[in-house]
């Protein structure tokens, strides 16, 4: 499984993109953030990520 590393400085839509392209490869993906700042950014990451990832439903 990967790891993927967020700071507080880290762009949501670049650990986004790194997100959905290491799940789509290997199905999982851990993150780790230390820290207040690091965590809103991961989580900003996970909620851009699931867009991306999830298949879009045409209607």
């Amino acid at each position: 499984m990967e790891t993927l590393k967020v700071g507080t400085k880290s762009n949501p839509n670049s650990v986004a993109g790194a997100l959905a392209n290491v799940i789509r490869q290997s199905g999982s993906v851990e993150i780790q953030a230390i820290g207040a700042g690091a965590l809103n950014q991961a989580i900003k990451a996970v909620a851009i990520a699931r867009g991306r990832v999830t298949p879009q439903t045409q209607y």
